[in-house]
């Protein structure tokens, strides 16, 4: 048990090796993308229905939910709810676009360390040539993976929004 868990730390620090120092930012924002996806799983999951339990709670109490002033607030109550529901929606999207971006930023510096490799041999050493390539596609390849996972998860996590806000303004009904 121990040896595989080794291993695989090791394989882990081979790849990140391999890839270069710009897998490091993107292993970095893989993380915090997916913290703040499972954030938002838990709190559809657990936290939401006491939020909207609350706030239906809320609503029903009042006596008057006809007036003018009553419809502004349930007005307020539903944005206040929609905020609280989209939240961290757009940091997550924020980190799908930037995943390739930084992948690209990989493949950049790897371009130009088998530039400089090339420079510095007179470009004949062919092995030096290919783990600059290496370096290349590597980040490129992780970032496009995160991004593919984080627009899946962003999809999902959007759907689950647009539900939740409509079941809402469902049970926060306006009486004629």
């Amino acid at each position: 048990m121990l040896y595989a868990v080794a291993e695989s730390f090791s394989s882990i620090r081979d790849f990140m090796e391999a890839g270069g120092s710009v897998l490091w930012l993107i292993a970095i924002l893989v993380f915090f993308m997916w913290s703040m996806i499972f954030e938002r799983i838990w709190y559809f999951s657990h936290g939401h229905e006491f939020y909207v339990q609350d706030l239906a709670g809320k609503w029903n109490n009042r006596s008057d939910k006809t007036s003018w002033h009553a419809l502004q607030i349930r007005e307020k109550m539903l944005s206040q709810a929609r905020v609280e529901i989209n939240r961290n929606l757009t940091i997550i999207q924020t980190c799908v676009v930037l995943a390739p971006l930084f992948g690209l930023l990989g493949t950049v510096t790897g371009m130009i360390e088998v530039f400089q490799v090339m420079a510095f041999n007179g470009g004949g050493d062919a092995r030096a040539m290919a783990g600059g390539v290496s370096k290349a596609t590597l980040p490129t390849m992780a970032g496009m993976v995160v991004a593919l996972s984080g627009v899946f998860a962003s999809i999902y996590l959007s759907s689950a929004s647009d539900r939740h806000t409509n079941d809402l303004r469902e049970l926060i009904k306006r009486e004629l």
